[in-house]
């Protein structure tokens, strides 16, 4: 049993006098009811606690160890974070030989305020709470980018996952190709290819990241400095042979991008934008990674925020100037409509699973052929708790139908409907 199954379990059990008669009548209920308050429990572990005495119930905290006992007790947080996948679904990341839980940490807000892309200001102590949040519930690889907060979040990755054992941390996975003005943090990055750049990019990087070995190491966007998508994909795939990363992957790059870096050498993944909203690329470029081995895992599966369920009209109004959502077309007028619209739609679904919209928002993404897994970001432990449940949703045909409606009746968004 994980330890933050245990620590919720034995918490819950030992120091609520309802609950524990709860369980002694009725154990299968209960854990059912734990379930849906965002406890997890593998299959394994669901057999094992159906197995319980009623009885033994007062000796089943002797089973765990004593540090996490008296930690459950006193109702705190351990100190050490572990990676634990049994607690979630994996699958295999292309040809990689990394196996990724279906959803993963994005670390784009976690770069705080003060560039051209940021979300606002961002305390870092929250930051690093949830990112050691997200991997103590089962969470194995966290996606950034050196781009973020200008390298403020690759920063605070390291700073969140230090301590941790190395062979219990979670995959890294950065990017590269956006190059800042170091005097002017205000105006637009730069889309680079140039091999040099590439080259002191990834150093920075892991530098800041505080690794000898990138696990995923991608191309942002395709380059806009006269490069050609040949020398900048060879020179990610020399890293590749040099041990700086792990393996390599193409960002926000569409098919004849991906043939034309294919044939320099295989694309390992491909991180596009995909949500209920944006679904451009479930007509090619999903198929084509299906056909050719490549991982995907997918950004915005919620829309940056608009699909978690707590998103309305007042609350795009309230944005910051410093916000980029504040001027974005899918936040204001007709489009703002449309899309929270859409998210009322997907309740029904969620209320049925006893599962969050966020959540199904996530899963709708995973249910598509050729799609990994999804990068889904958060400020706190609390905003990882409204969408972890992702993990191991599963949509039914009905669902998946109901929500091809909601999307043909609200008119939000553009792309294939259904998968």
């Amino acid at each position: 049993m994980t330890q933050q199954s245990v620590e919720i379990l034995i918490g819950k059990l030992l120091t609520d006098e309802e609950l524990r008669e709860a369980f002694e009548q009725n154990p299968h209920g209960v854990l059912v009811w734990l379930l849906r308050q965002g406890l997890q429990l593998s299959r394994l572990e669901m057999e094992a606690l159906r197995s319980i005495k009623p009885s033994d119930l007062s000796g089943l905290a002797e089973t765990i160890d004593r540090r996490l006992q008296k930690a459950s007790l006193r109702r705190v947080p351990m100190t050490l974070a572990v990676r634990d996948t049994d607690t979630l679904p994996t699958a295999p990341l292309g040809t990689t030989g990394m196996r990724i839980t279906r959803v993963g940490f994005g670390a784009w807000a976690v770069g705080g305020g003060g560039w051209t892309f940021a979300w606002g200001n961002q305390d870092d102590t929250d930051s690093i709470a949830a990112i050691r949040h997200a991997v103590e519930r089962g969470i194995n690889w966290i996606d950034t980018a050196a781009v973020y907060g200008l390298g403020h979040s690759e920063e605070i990755v390291a700073r969140a996952l230090r301590g941790i054992p190395a062979d219990d941390r979670p995959y890294v996975f950065t990017k590269a190709g956006l190059v800042w003005d170091e005097r002017d943090h205000a105006a637009p990055p730069r889309r680079v290819g140039d091999p040099l750049s590439l080259r002191r990019e990834v150093d920075a990087s892991l530098r800041r990241l505080d690794v000898e070995r990138i696990d995923l190491y991608q191309m942002h966007w395709p380059a806009q400095d006269g490069t050609l998508l040949q020398d900048y994909w060879g020179t990610l795939l020399q890293l590749k042979e040099e041990g700086k990363v792990r393996a390599v992957g193409l960002s926000n790059h569409d098919v004849r991008q991906l043939d034309a870096a294919e044939r320099v050498g295989h694309v390992d993944t491909l991180q596009p934008p995909f949500s209920a909203i944006r679904r451009e690329v479930a007509a090619a470029d999903l198929p084509w990674c299906a056909a050719h081995r490549t991982g995907v895992i997918v950004y915005s599966p919620m829309q940056s925020g608009l699909l978690t369920g707590a998103f309305s009209v007042a609350r795009a109004a309230q944005l910051g100037a410093d916000d980029w959502r504040s001027h974005a077309p899918d936040f204001t007028g007709l489009g703002l409509r449309r899309n929270v619209a859409l998210a009322d739609a997907l309740r029904p679904i969620a209320q049925r699973h006893g599962a969050t919209v966020a959540a199904v928002a996530v899963a709708w993404t995973l249910a598509w052929p050729g799609v990994t897994g999804a990068i889904v970001g958060a400020r706190s432990p609390a905003q990882v708790d409204g969408w972890i449940g992702a993990a191991s949703l599963e949509l039914t045909d009905a669902d998946l139908d109901e929500v091809s409606v909601a999307i043909r009746r609200t008119g939000a968004g553009t792309g294939p409907v259904r998968p």
